[in-house]
């Protein structure tokens, strides 16, 4: 036992020894024990940092707490664009922003001497920058027309100073081509002529083309026309058609614009005035689908007279004014639907039925004028598809207007016809050079 003991003991010294001897490396592993376990700790302890990091800026009620603040943050102006219809007045229109009544009457002041604020139309326009923390007006713009606006800035003595802004235009003259393969206002539209002047175009020619049947594929159009723009090339309007030539079957039909005091309006080469006292055919890009005549009714299925002209065209194709005179109906006509019908004169009045809806402001007693737009193609009523059945009435009687025979008109005299020669010259030493910049 007592041996035992001591072998005991021997190997404990020798271990203790071993130990002794070894101290740096002891305290070495020591140390790698201590790093590992206080970087094990440390990453974990990132990691739920991390973690709850993460949960915190993932929270949905937080993003929509946070989203819901900037949302609903406004800028302390806000500037306001309102587009005025004909239901509105103005000081409705300024209720509607919560804007005070004396101010309101500040501002109508300052606008009064310039326009009629009891008769706005869609024409106007209003545009206002708005300080949001007391609802007062920083400055204030009235469209007036395309070219013309009054502006309003308040001043250091809280009062509007007054400005009339004026774009200044300056006029230019396009040339346009092309040849005509569906529909002379598809071919048109092609060259991005605007749409009224292919409606003054139409107009022109419809008292001596029909349209409908005197086109054929490839025949070919010319057009020189007017229009206005600003500094930067944008256009606001156009004017005056000054040259076309509709060219059917490889005939020429030129036309030239001559405007003097009685004698406006568009005449031949031989100073022959093409306006009569109606227009061959009312609708551009239709075709005659019915004739004036005998017929079998589409709808009741038996032999009817027809005492119209029916025109087929797509629904909203815009319907003109044969000729001038004043609305003497504009209402719902039963199997015609929405119907208007003009008297020209004491000889002449005109219907057209079936109609969309009327132009905006038609109503009767109104004095139109020859190539107006009066409403739009329609189905309505007893008809079968979208078209335009059209009637001439001759003193009280329904007649074929295909066939009517209305006198030529004006001839240039004189004078006037040599200044229209020079006007003519002038035209095409113009048209010339605007063909070869084309090119």
């Amino acid at each position: 036992m007592l041996e035992k003991l001591k072998i005991r003991i021997k190997k404990n010294s020798s271990f203790v020894s071993l130990i002794k001897k070894n101290t740096e490396i002891v305290a070495l592993g020591f140390l790698i024990i201590i790093t590992i376990v206080s970087t094990t700790y440390y990453n974990n302890s990132k990691k739920k940092i991390y973690n709850n990091y993460k949960n915190i800026i993932s929270n949905i009620y937080l993003k929509k707490t946070i989203n819901h603040l900037f949302d609903n943050l406004e800028p302390r102006f806000k500037i306001i664009n309102h587009k005025i219809t004909n239901v509105e007045t103005f000081d409705n229109i300024l209720s509607l922003y919560f804007i005070k009544d004396k101010e309101i009457e500040e501002i109508k002041k300052q606008l009064s001497n310039k326009v009629n604020l009891n008769k706005l139309n869609t024409k106007h326009k209003i545009k206002f920058t708005l300080d949001q923390s007391n609802n007062i007006i920083k400055d204030f713009t009235f469209q007036i027309s395309n070219k013309e606006k009054i502006y309003l800035k308040r001043n250091l003595d809280n009062k509007f100073n007054q400005k009339i802004l004026v774009t200044k235009l300056k006029k230019n003259i396009l040339y346009k081509e092309n040849k005509i393969l569906q529909s002379l206002y598809k071919s048109a539209t092609d060259k991005k002529i605007p749409a009224n002047i292919i409606i003054e175009f139409a107009r022109v020619y419809g008292f001596q083309v029909d349209f409908q049947r005197d086109i054929r594929k490839n025949d070919t159009f010319q057009i020189m026309y007017e229009i206005f723009e600003d500094d930067n090339g944008k256009i606001f309007e156009t004017g005056n058609i000054i040259f076309a030539n509709l060219k059917l079957s490889g005939t020429n039909n030129q036309l030239y614009f001559f405007d003097k005091k009685g004698s406006k309006g568009h005449y031949d080469e031989y100073g022959k005035s093409v306006k009569k006292a109606l227009m061959k055919t009312p609708i551009n890009g239709a075709r005659l689908s019915s004739s004036f005549g005998m017929r079998k009714h589409p709808i009741d299925g038996y032999n009817k007279m027809h005492r119209g002209t029916d025109f087929a065209a797509p629904s909203g194709t815009p319907i003109m004014a044969s000729g001038d005179g004043i609305i003497t109906r504009a209402k719902w006509c039963g199997g015609g639907g929405n119907c208007i019908k003009i008297k020209h004169n004491s000889t002449y009045q005109t219907v057209y039925a079936h109609m969309k809806n009327f132009a905006r402001g038609i109503k009767v007693g109104l004095r139109v004028k020859q190539g107006q737009i009066i409403g739009y193609v329609g189905s309505t009523g007893k008809s079968t598809g979208p078209h335009l059945h059209y009637e001439v009435i001759e003193n009280g009687v329904k007649i074929n207007s295909q066939k009517l025979k209305l006198p030529s008109g004006k001839i240039l005299n004189g004078k006037e016809r040599k200044l229209f020669e020079i006007q003519k010259i002038k035209t095409d030493v113009l048209k010339s050079e605007l063909i070869i910049g084309l090119k």
